[in-house]
């Protein structure tokens, strides 16, 4: 019997030329531990997974990428979905040539699902993420975790880790996959190598991808990818972040241009928080995204008209006459020119190291509404944190100065927590518990603040509930904010948290 031709869904979204933005979910596959038939235990729900031979896909996939290069010898102005199409129809012809062999030789032909799980990788290896891919489409899979080429685990949403069948057959082939990855991405100048161990980049769907290679007995790397990519400030309220409440403060926040960092530890959200509110910024607003990697996509979210998107570029592992790396464009370059660019706000991505400079210098810059985040284990210590990165920063640059940018250039301080009681059979909650508003210098010489919302803790409240108004109400209520809103000291939550553990518990 031959296999059936490889089509796109049609409930699902497709470009202009025809072909599939991704496939039906159910040719998803996703390879088994040991190559098990069984089905696989996915999140809650037991789940059927087809096969895959990745021999045969990997031979296969060599015939058509052989077709493919005559093709485009032959007629090299091809459009791409052209060039797709064709290697559509080779695909189908392998495949069905592979499954009447199977049928002679096995006594009984491959399933409609075996057919179609064998196109589906050989279609990956040639234009997506090749065996990475399942996991990518997979809206639960929250992180991608790689321990070599044999050893793949899955974080998803509600907590849960399991473990998976190789991406690849050898080390060699994973290094290729990441290098394709790479290649793909569009930073060229991005790859993993011996001479080069350590790549970060931002994949094709807004995954943030970081492998290492060669300084250990394995290479690793983690793919973080984004569930939460065109939420808006409602969404967050669905998603438990905030409540209405702190949804009008945010809003008016970014309406009035006020400097705003979201900090929190990993994982937490941070960036989500910062994707929604950008949603705040009206749709002609014109500013900047300066990042290491692309995770803001506010440039091709739809909403956006007027975004310049920065990304840094690593350099080429040569040095110039000054020892810096050839090559390289960092936070701090970008600045610069961004500022001569007619812009209304300049926002930062995650801070990690030295960059923090260019994001205190956009905070402190002209006009207001600037907005980024960073890292911290608590909220008491983010000034402390920023100033740790200016002493990492060129120039060992002082706390002193770190305090005094942070108390002329920021307004508001708000944190994203998380509390995990997935190991005692509960869920993962993220929330934001805590807005500072900065008021200037205090008498110590640190920044002075005044905490707007905090947890509840008295009432068994994990999350942010309102404690006073900000010294500058005012500006808020100039653009619609209704400040009886921050008279309820619960806050505009329903219940509190549902916790398994907690206050008074």
């Amino acid at each position: 019997m031959r296999g059936r031709p490889l089509h796109p869904d049609p409930t699902v979204r497709a470009p202009v030329n025809g072909l599939p933005a991704r496939w039906p979910a159910q040719a998803m596959v996703t390879p088994v531990q040991g190559g098990a038939a069984n089905p696989q235990l996915v999140g809650t729900a037991q789940v059927p997974r087809a096969t895959v031979n990745h021999k045969v896909a990997r031979h296969i996939a060599s015939q058509v990428a052989k077709q493919r290069e005559e093709l485009l010898k032959t007629d090299p102005s091809l459009d791409r979905a052209s060039e797709e199409q064709h290697c559509l129809r080779w695909i189908n012809n392998q495949v069905a040539l592979w499954s009447d062999a199977q049928a002679v030789e096995r006594g009984v032909s491959p399933t409609p699902q075996e057919d179609d799980a064998l196109r589906r990788a050989v279609y990956d290896l040639l234009y997506r993420a090749g065996r990475l891919q399942p996991y990518l489409d997979d809206p639960r899979v929250e992180d991608i975790i790689i321990q070599g080429h044999d050893e793949v685990w899955l974080d998803y949403g509600d907590g849960q880790r399991q473990l998976v069948g190789p991406v690849a057959d050898s080390e060699e082939e994973l290094l290729e996959l990441l290098r394709e990855l790479a290649r793909d991405s569009g930073h060229s100048e991005r790859s993993i190598s011996t001479a080069n161990p350590m790549l970060a980049l931002s994949l094709k769907d807004g995954s943030r991808l970081q492998a290492i290679t060669a300084l250990g007995p394995k290479t690793y790397a983690v793919i973080r990818r984004h569930r939460v990519e065109h939420a808006d400030l409602n969404d967050m309220i669905r998603l438990g972040t905030i409540d209405p409440a702190l949804k009008e403060f945010l809003a008016a926040c970014v309406r009035a241009e006020k400097n705003v960092m979201i900090a929190g530890k990993q994982k937490v959200g941070k960036t989500s928080l910062l994707r929604a509110m950008l949603k705040e910024f009206d749709p002609e607003t014109r500013f900047a995204t300066i990042q290491t990697e692309d995770e803001l996509h506010a440039h091709t979210n739809g909403y956006h008209r007027q975004v310049v998107s920065l990304v840094a570029r690593e350099s080429n592992g040569e040095k110039d006459a000054a020892g810096r790396g050839a090559g390289e464009i960092t936070l701090l370059d970008l600045l610069h020119p961004s500022l001569r660019m007619s812009l209304e706000r300049i926002v930062v991505g995650e801070v990690r190291g030295p960059e923090v400079v260019a994001m205190m210098q956009a905070l402190t810059n002209g006009a207001g509404g600037n907005l980024c985040t960073i890292h911290a284990r608590r909220p008491d210590i983010v000034f402390d944190r920023i100033a740790e990165l200016y002493a990492l920063a060129q120039g060992n640059l002082s706390e002193q100065l770190a305090y005094r940018q942070i108390a002329n250039g920021l307004d508001f301080v708000v944190y994203v927590s998380m509390i995990d009681e997935t190991r005692i059979g509960g869920r993962r909650h993220r929330f934001v518990s805590h807005v500072m508003e900065v008021t200037g210098i205090g008498e110590s010489g640190r920044p002075a603040t005044n905490e707007i919302f905090s947890p509840g803790i008295e009432f068994g409240e994990e999350r942010a509930v309102p404690r006073m108004d900000p010294a500058c109400i005012d500006d808020l209520r100039r653009v619609g904010f209704d400040s009886t809103l921050l008279q309820h000291p619960y806050g505009a939550w329903q219940a509190p948290l549902p916790l398994k553990v907690g206050v008074g518990q």
